[in-house]
């Protein structure tokens, strides 16, 4: 098992990882259609984008909870 202090980098592997692999797949059929080597275009498009995803969520994370801590109040 992984200790708990890593848990905001796995979640971040694990979003970056879910959310760049349905954005490619979507960007691949837009542009290609479904075309017989659709699996290998997607995932030949999907694997650069996690490795740009992966850092940038890591990087911007913070920055989106520090947004949204100042745009809402706490509940009582």
């Amino acid at each position: 098992m992984i200790p708990a202090r890593y848990a905001h980098i796995l979640f971040g592997l694990m979003l970056s990882g879910m959310m760049s692999f349905v954005v490619s797949g979507i960007s691949t059929f837009v542009t290609l259609g479904l075309v017989s080597d659709f699996i290998v275009q997607w995932l030949g498009g999907w694997l650069p984008s996690w490795a740009v995803a992966f850092p940038t969520v890591l990087f911007v994370a913070p920055l989106a909870r520090r947004f949204v801590a100042a745009l809402t109040i706490k509940d009582e």
